[in-house]
């Protein structure tokens, strides 16, 4: 059973959800962008330390509440982990932000174009302990590179196939099937998602609700039969590689999308800074994505 409140404050609040949720693969370069090179650490258990430190910090600044952050996406370990000895979700919650849990083990090699999530054996186990946390939702992520319907309806049925586990668990998944804002076959690609994402929420059974979080669409509107089918909860977008600035141009021409972003959010916080210089940088870029996600230039 989903929490009601916390499922009205996604609805229906202003605001965005952060991604707090670079996980081993992806974490060397999240701490070198926070100005922590890799010969400071040695080893995962230091490097995890450190980026749960980063982290900690963001969760504990001033600015960084459920005025205008809705929610925050976590990486399992910092789940597992505590923030001034508080468990994490409990931390977010007293902060009126609802945490999610990212629950995918990585992507398999492309083929037809897209690339699927590597396979996910222990998901229950972690759906139970996650929902033992407080945590409401997940989230698992797939990449489409090329406009291959036969790929793009592989990679969609993959993705409600794993929501539909965590629905099961009680849990609101959010279904990540992000289009490569490089590829050259963008608008091709966001097109067929669109469509075949429509097709599998039309399947879904009467009052089940997913979220989405998709690639910001190459034209403006494009995802508005998802922002307003009644099976999705709330659709938002990753910034995908645009620089912040880039992103919430792009955001705000898109209605009824909210902000989903990592680097966009965290790009300019570093180490070094005194904890003053962070909570103005963090409380900057906080302010310009809830700017775009609430309001719209269309």
């Amino acid at each position: 059973m989903l929490d009601t409140d916390m499922t009205d404050k996604v609805a229906k609040g202003q605001g965005f959800i952060a991604a707090l949720d670079q996980s081993g693969g992806s974490t060397p370069k999240a701490l070198k962008g926070y100005g922590i090179e890799e010969d400071a650490y040695s080893g995962d258990e230091e490097m995890f330390a450190l980026i749960h430190q980063m982290r900690s910090r963001i969760i504990t600044a001033p600015s960084f509440s459920g005025d205008k952050v809705l929610g925050a996406i976590l990486f399992e370990r910092t789940m597992d982990g505590t923030v001034d000895g508080t468990p994490t979700p409990t931390a977010l919650i007293e902060r009126g932000v609802v945490p999610f849990i990212k629950i995918d083990k990585g992507l398999e090699a492309e083929e037809n174009g897209v690339q699927l999530m590597k396979p996910m054996p222990d998901l229950d186990a972690l759906l139970a302990r996650a929902k033992g946390l407080g945590v409401y939702g997940t989230k698992e992520r797939s990449v489409v590179n090329l406009a291959n319907p036969a790929g793009i309806k592989a990679i969609v049925q993959q993705q409600f196939e794993v929501g539909r586990q965590v629905l099961a668990a009680g849990l609101m998944p959010i279904l990540e099937p992000e289009v490569n804002i490089k590829s050259l076959e963008r608008a091709q690609a966001d097109q067929i998602l669109r469509d075949e994402i429509l097709l599998a929420l039309d399947a879904l059974p009467k009052g089940t609700q997913v979220m989405l979080k998709l690639s910001l669409p190459a034209q403006p509107g494009l995802f508005d039969p998802l922002v307003e089918h009644p099976k999705v909860l709330r659709v938002v977008a990753l910034s995908g590689g645009f620089a912040r600035p880039e992103a919430c141009v792009e955001l705000a021409k898109n209605k009824g999308i909210i902000a989903s972003f990592s680097r966009a959010l965290l790009n300019d916080l570093r180490h070094q800074m005194t904890d003053a210089e962070f909570n103005a940088s963090l409380g900057e870029a906080i302010d310009e994505i809830y700017g775009a996600s609430v309001n719209k230039t269309v």
